[in-house]
């Protein structure tokens, strides 16, 4: 139980920060090209955090084939231990991917 608990601990910690830093990298490099055409930075961070949240989540999960395969598996096999993982799995990844850009938000907020 220790292992599998700690496993579970492991992959949920990774699969926060991968979102995280999916959502953070992709505005904070949206932002340098925005500079560099000229744009408002600050605009083009949000805009793309805004839109890009979704995109982590699929990114940190590995695609999104293997995630209904454990679905699929845990309904109609009656493996609910792999539906709860997977249901911790993409809540933490989307709990990175919002945090990420309610990071990007509250840098715009800091610069006004």
């Amino acid at each position: 139980m220790v292992i599998i608990l700690s496993s579970l601990f492991s992959s949920t910690v990774n699969n926060f920060l991968i979102s995280f830093g999916v959502v953070v990298g992709a505005s904070i490099f949206g932002g340098i090209g925005a500079v560099i055409t000229n744009d408002p930075p600050l605009k083009a961070m949000l805009d793309i955090a805004s839109s890009i949240k979704i995109w982590a989540v699929a990114v940190t999960l590995g695609g999104t084939f293997d995630s209904f395969a454990v679905i699929e598996k845990g309904l109609f096999e009656g493996e609910f231990r792999s539906i709860i993982k997977q249901a911790i799995y993409v809540l933490t990844a989307l709990l990175g991917a919002n945090m990420g850009y309610k990071i990007i938000k509250l840098i715009q907020r800091c610069s006004e």
